[in-house]
C-alpha cells in the first residue's frame, strides 16, 4: 500500500447540529433539486466560520440567527475537503442558535448521494429520485455534519409530483397542496440518527403490506405492477423483525418498516433506518422466474438490512475505523435469522463456503488488512466494504459466539444495546459487554483477531496414550505463498475437535495462547479419527500429518464426517496446495474420496476449488485432461440429481443441480451439452419453458458451446425478459462464448445502455472465464478506463471490475502489465485490490510452475 494517503481532518467540534429541518423538491424532468434547511445548533465555544460538509452543492441565502439577533453568511468551499463554511463579520457567541440556508444540486446519475434511476412505463422513459448515502454522501443531498457520531434529529419535507410515491424514513405526519400538480409531505421527526442513514424516495411504486407480531407496519414497495413479487421479503420481514427484538430484548424502535426496490443501485441493499432500499434482484422474488438461489439470498439480505436497524442504527459505530462491527455483527446474525426463518436451507453450512471461506481466501495475502484499519479521507472509506469486514468480520463473530455459548452472547449483547442506544461506539465497548456477561477474557482474545492482518494455519502432530489422544498443536501466520512471515503472530485460538466416536458433537479442548500447546482428547482410541475445528468454526487452516488425514478419508467417503467438516477438510487442503504446502496431485486424490458426497455447499465448494485449478491450467497442455478428470469427479452426482425435478427433493437439490450442470458444461461433457442444447431450443420456441433454477446453467452451457445463432437468440431472451433478475442471469451468462467477436460484442454490450449501469461490472466479469476472454476483458478495461473510473468514481463495484479483469492472469508479464498500467492510472480506492490481484497473479504463476509437471502426470495416469 502507498503511503501517500490524502491529508485528512475531521470536521471540528466546537458547533454540531441538534436537528435539521430539510425541504427538499426534486425536479424529476430536468435532473436537478433545490433545497432549503433550517439546522438548530450547539456552539460549544465562540467561532468565526462554522463547518460542515457539502460536494456537489451550490449554497444561498446563508443565515445565522439567536437570541440576540440574526447575521448573514459568507459561503466558502472547500472542494478538495468536500465541505463549505460559513463565515461570519464576528465571533458567535456560545449557546443555541439556527443556520438556515437554501441551495440546489444535480440529481446525479452516480448512484450515490440524491440521485436519478431510470424506469420505462411502456416505451416512456422516467426517473426516480432516491439516496445512498453511506458512506459519505448526504452531503452530496444537503450540507451536514456527514459523520457517523455527529448525530441529530430530522424532519423531513418532500415537495413533489401529485401522481409519486414519496417516502422517507418516518411516516407523513401532513399533507398538503403545494400547487396545482405538487404536493408537499412532512414526516414526522426521526430518532437521534447518523446521516448517512437518512433516506427519500420519490418516484412509482406499488405495495404490499402486513403488521408484525409487535404491531409494527412493514411494507414492501415493488415497481408498478409487480407487488406480488414482494410478497416473499414481506413474510421474511414480518418473521424476522420479532426474532430480532427478542433476541436482542429491545423493541424495533421506528413506527414503521418500508423495504423498497430501486432499479439502479450500486450495492445489494442499504439499511437507511425505517426506508431500506434494495436492487430488485435483492428484494423481488416471482415463483416462476427466481431460483431457490436468489430466493434464499433475498432471505439473507432482508435479515442483514433489518439486524442493522439495531446493530449500526440504534448503536453506531463511532468512525469508519469501525465499520466492521457493523457489517462483520450483521453478516453473522442474517444467518442465524434464516436459519430460525428457514432450517430447510441449512444456511450455516453455506456460511462456512460462503463466508469463513472467501474471508480466508483474501486474508491469507500480504496485500490484506486488519479488521480493524485506519480510515481518513472519504475516498479511503470505500474500499474496506470487502471480505474483510463483511466475512471475516461474521467469521469472528460466529467463532466468538461460539466460545461464549448463545446465552451469554446474547444477554452481552442486550447489554451493549442498552447501555449505547442512540449513540456510538468503539469495537472494545463491544467486547466489554460481552466479558460482563460471560466472564471470559473477550478483549484480550478479539484484539489478537481484529488488530492483527491474517489468521493463523495450525499444524497438529499426535499421540496415543491408551484410550486418549495427545494432540501437540503450533500456531503460525498462514501466507498464501506458503512463505515464513517476517514477524511474529499469535492468536488466541479456540481449539475444538470431532472424533469417529462423536461426529457431531463438538468437543471444546481450550485455548491455545501461545505458539503451540498439547490437548488430550479423551475417547479416541486408537482406530478413530479426529479432526481439529469441529463444524469449521475456527477462523484457521490445520495442516495435518499424513497418518491424521489418510484416517480422515474413509469418514469423508462414508459421509461419517459431518458436511461443514468435510467441506473445512477439503477447503483446507486446496488452500494448502496454493501455498505450496502440500502437493496439487494429492489433493486431487483426497477430491476423488468425494464421489459418495449428496451435500449441495460441499460441491459448490469442490466447484469453485476445481474452477480455480482449471483456470491457472487454461495456460498448459493439460487443460483437456483436466477437465475429463473434472467430468469424471461430477458424474456420479450428476446422473443422482438429473435434470428434472423429482417429487419430495429437498430445498438445496435445485441448487445442487445447478452446480453440478454448470460444472460438466463448463467442462464440455458431451452428454450435457446435448441435453442443454435440447432443453435451450424448447425454452426459446415457447415449448417447454426452463425452470429458473437451470435457467443460468444452460445459457452459460449453450454459449460456451454455441456460435453467433445461440447468441442470438439469447440476446433476444434478454430484450424480452421483463423481469431484472432473469436479465441479469442472461447478462452475466453471455461472457461464456469463445469466439473472440463474440466475447467483443459482449463486452460492448456490457456498456449500452440495455444494462444497468450497476450490472455493467457483472457483465465484464463474465467474460473472464476463459484465457482469451481475460486478455480480451482486460484490453477492455484498459480501453475504457476513463469512461469506467467516472462512472464508478471509488465506489466498491470498481473494486469489483478490477479484480475480475486482472487477477485471473497466471505470468509474471502479466503480474507487472497490470502494475504498470495503475502506476500510470493509479485509483486510489482500489489500490489495495489492484495489489490484491497482482499477488493473486504471481500466485498463479508460482502455482503452474511448481505444480504443472506433476498434475500432468497424474492426469496421463488417470485417464
Amino acid at each position: 500500500m502507498s503511503s501517500d494517503k490524502k491529508k485528512f481532518e475531521r470536521l471540528p467540534t466546537a458547533v454540531v447540529p441538534v436537528n435539521y429541518k430539510i425541504r427538499l423538491q426534486p425536479d424529476l424532468v430536468k435532473l436537478t433539486f433545490e433545497g432549503s434547511e433550517e439546522i438548530k445548533l450547539q456552539i460549544k465555544e465562540a467561532v468565526s466560520e462554522i463547518k460542515m460538509n457539502a460536494n456537489d452543492i451550490e449554497v444561498q441565502d446563508a443565515m445565522y440567527r439567536c437570541a440576540s439577533g440574526e447575521v448573514k453568511a459568507k459561503v466558502k468551499y472547500y472542494k478538495e475537503e468536500e465541505e463549505v463554511g460559513f463565515e461570519f463579520p464576528s465571533e458567535l457567541a456560545p449557546g443555541e442558535g439556527f443556520l438556515s440556508m437554501k441551495f440546489t444540486g444535480e440529481l446525479n446519475d452516480k448512484m450515490r448521494g440524491f440521485y436519478r434511476s431510470e424506469y420505462k412505463v411502456g416505451e416512456e422513459k422516467r426517473y426516480a429520485a432516491v439516496t445512498q448515502f453511506e458512506a459519505t454522501d448526504a452531503r452530496r443531498a444537503f450540507p451536514c455534519w456527514d459523520e457517523p457520531a455527529i448525530k441529530a434529529t430530522f424532519d423531513v419535507t418532500l415537495v413533489v409530483p401529485k401522481d409519486r410515491v414519496a417516502l422517507s424514513n418516518m411516516p407523513v405526519v401532513s399533507e398538503k397542496d403545494a400547487s396545482s400538480t405538487l404536493k408537499e409531505l412532512t414526516y414526522d421527526t426521526t430518532p437521534i440518527m447518523s446521516t448517512y442513514l437518512l433516506a427519500f424516495v420519490v418516484g412509482e411504486y406499488d405495495y404490499v403490506e402486513a403488521t408484525d407480531e409487535d404491531g409494527v407496519l412493514v411494507r414492501v414497495y415493488t415497481p408498478t405492477g409487480k407487488k406480488e413479487q414482494g410478497r416473499f421479503a414481506l413474510d421474511v420481514a414480518v418473521k424476522t423483525l420479532p426474532f430480532y427484538n427478542k433476541y436482542f430484548g429491545i423493541a424495533y424502535p421506528l413506527p414503521k418498516c418500508d423495504l423498497i426496490a430501486i432499479a439502479d443501485f450500486s450495492a445489494g441493499a442499504m439499511e437507511n433506518w425505517g426506508l431500506i432500499t434494495y436492487r430488485e434482484t435483492a428484494l423481488l422474488v416471482d415463483p416462476e422466474q427466481t431460483s431457490a438461489r436468489i430466493k434464499q439470498w433475498v432471505a439473507l439480505v432482508v435479515g442483514h438490512e433489518l439486524a442493522h436497524q439495531w446493530f449500526g442504527n440504534l448503536v453506531t459505530m463511532e468512525w469508519w475505523t469501525h465499520l466492521w462491527l457493523n457489517e462483520g455483527f450483521a453478516s453473522w446474525i442474517e444467518y442465524l435469522c434464516v436459519d430460525y426463518c428457514f432450517p430447510e436451507y441449512d444456511v450455516w453450512t453455506q456460511f462456512v463456503n460462503n463466508d469463513l471461506g472467501r474471508a480466508l481466501e483474501m486474508d491469507a495475502l500480504d496485500n490484506s488488512h486488519p479488521i480493524e484499519v485506519e480510515v481518513g479521507h472519504p475516498s479511503e472509506i470505500d474500499e474496506i466494504f470487502d471480505a474483510i469486514s463483511y466475512s471475516k468480520g461474521s467469521s469472528v463473530i460466529r467463532m466468538l459466539h461460539d466460545f461464549l455459548g448463545d446465552e451469554d452472547f446474547k444477554k452481552g449483547m442486550h447489554l451493549y444495546l442498552t447501555r449505547h442506544q442512540y449513540k456510538n461506539t468503539f469495537t472494545e465497548d463491544l467486547w466489554a459487554a460481552l466479558e460482563e456477561a460471560s466472564g471470559k477474557p473477550v478483549g484480550k482474545m478479539m484484539k489478537t483477531w481484529t488488530l492483527q492482518m491474517g489468521f493463523p494455519v495450525l499444524k497438529v502432530s499426535q499421540e496415543q496414550n491408551g484410550d486418549s489422544r495427545q494432540l501437540k498443536v503450533s500456531q503460525t501466520k498462514f501466507t498464501a505463498d506458503g512463505s515464513t512471515p517476517t514477524k511474529e503472530f499469535c492468536w488466541m485460538v479456540p481449539i475444538s475437535v470431532c472424533s469417529k466416536a462423536t461426529p457431531t458433537t463438538a468437543t471444546n479442548l481450550g485455548l491455545l495462547e501461545d505458539a503451540s500447546a498439547t490437548f488430550n482428547v479423551p475417547s479416541a482410541p486408537e482406530d478413530s479419527w479426529v479432526k481439529v475445528n469441529a463444524g469449521s468454526v475456527g477462523v484457521y487452516r490445520v495442516m495435518y500429518p499424513s497418518e491424521m488425514l489418510d484416517a480422515l478419508v474413509p469418514a469423508v467417503k462414508d459421509l461419517s464426517l459431518p458436511p461443514k467438516d468435510r467441506l473445512g477438510l477439503q477447503s483446507d487442503l486446496f488452500a494448502l496446495s496454493r501455498a505450496g504446502l502440500t502437493s496439487a496431485v494429492d489433493v486431487l486424490k483426497v477430491a476423488l474420496a468425494f464421489e459418495n458426497e449428496q451435500d449441495y455447499t460441499v460441491w459448490s465448494n469442490l466447484a469453485s476449488n476445481m474452477a480455480t485449478i482449471r483456470h491457472i491450467l487454461q495456460y498448459s497442455d493439460c487443460l483437456a485432461a483436466f477437465n475429463k478428470f473434472t467430468c469424471q469427479m461430477f458424474g456420479t452426482i450428476a446422473a443422482s440429481v438429473g435434470w428434472d425435478v423429482q417429487k419430495g427433493e429437498d430445498t438445496l437439490m435445485p441448487m445442487l443441480r445447478e452446480v453440478v450442470l454448470g460444472v460438466l458444461g463448463g467442462c464440455g461433457d458431451k452428454g450435457t451439452v446435448s441435453e442443454a442444447n435440447r432443453r435451450f431450443e424448447a425454452h426459446c420456441d415457447g415449448s417447454s419453458k426452463l425452470p429458473a433454477d437451470l435457467r443460468s446453467c444452460v445459457y452459460r452451457t449453450v454459449l460456451a458451446n454455441g456460435g453467433e445463432e445461440t447468441f442470438k437468440k439469447i440476446l433476444k431472451l434478454y430484450d424480452e425478459a421483463d423481469m431484472q433478475e432473469e436479465k441479469v442471469r442472461i447478462s452475466r451468462s453471455m461472457g461464456a462464448v469463445r469466439d473472440a467477436e463474440l466475447i467483443k460484442r459482449v463486452l460492448d454490450f456490457s456498456l449500452s445502455d440495455k444494462v444497468r449501469s450497476q450490472d455493467t461490472v457483472f457483465v465484464i466479469g463474465g467474460t473472464t472465464g476463459t484465457a482469451l476472454g481475460r486478455d480480451l476483458a482486460w484490453k477492455f478495461f484498459q480501453d475504457n478506463f476513463e469512461t469506467l473510473n467516472k462512472r464508478y468514481e471509488g465506489g466498491f463495484l470498481l473494486s469489483r471490475l478490477v479484480q475480475s479483469t486482472t487477477e485471473g492472469f497466471a505470468t509474471e508479464e502479466k503480474a507487472k502489465e497490470v502494475e504498470a498500467f495503475f502506476k500510470a492510472n493509479p485509483v486510489s480506492a482500489a489500490e489495495r485490490t489492484v495489489q490484491q490481484s497482482i499477488e493473486n497473479i504471481r500466485l498463479n504463476a508460482r502455482w503452474l510452475q511448481r505444480e504443472l509437471p506433476a498434475v500432468t502426470e497424474f492426469l496421463k495416469a488417470f485417464n
